[in-house]
């Protein structure tokens, strides 16, 4: 819940890269060293002598290190040849595990379904995805 509020009050404030970048997968990537982090704040909490300058610290890298994938991402996208074809694998290599035909779509709102299912199908002839599923809920995986 607490993660929540965290971007809810990063929306409030203009700091909207959550909406493209998931801040909970980088919590989730950095799960270890979240818990030292929390764990290091919360002593003292009940004498009042904690100390929140490590959770400070560590929210501020995730903010940061969100921002990064966030340029590294938009640079992928502007670098490229400028065709449909490329927005999507560039978007394919953005992602870090499954994703679906919708997270493409919204990687790539310029690009149609049907394009998308396409490049798909002959990505996976190419042996570089596999679908992890079928029909509406398929997920695909790099390979």
């Amino acid at each position: 819940m607490a993660r929540l509020l965290t971007v809810l009050l990063l929306y409030h404030n203009g700091y909207e890269v959550g909406r493209y970048i998931s801040l909970e997968r980088i919590v989730e990537q950095s799960k270890e060293s979240y818990y030292d982090t929390l764990y290091q704040s919360s002593q003292g909490w009940h004498d009042g002598t904690h100390d929140a300058l490590p959770w400070i610290e560590y929210l501020l890298s995730t903010i940061l290190a969100a921002y990064r994938e966030f340029e590294n991402r938009l640079d992928r996208i502007s670098t490229g040849y400028g065709s449909k074809a490329d927005m999507v694998l560039n978007a394919v290599d953005g992602f870090i595990g499954d994703f679906s035909l919708a997270d493409l779509e919204n990687a790539c709102p310029t690009v149609s379904r049907d394009w998308i299912r396409a490049l798909l199908k002959r990505l996976r002839k190419e042996g570089k995805v596999e679908a992890t599923g079928k029909g509406r809920y398929a997920r695909w995986r790099k390979i």
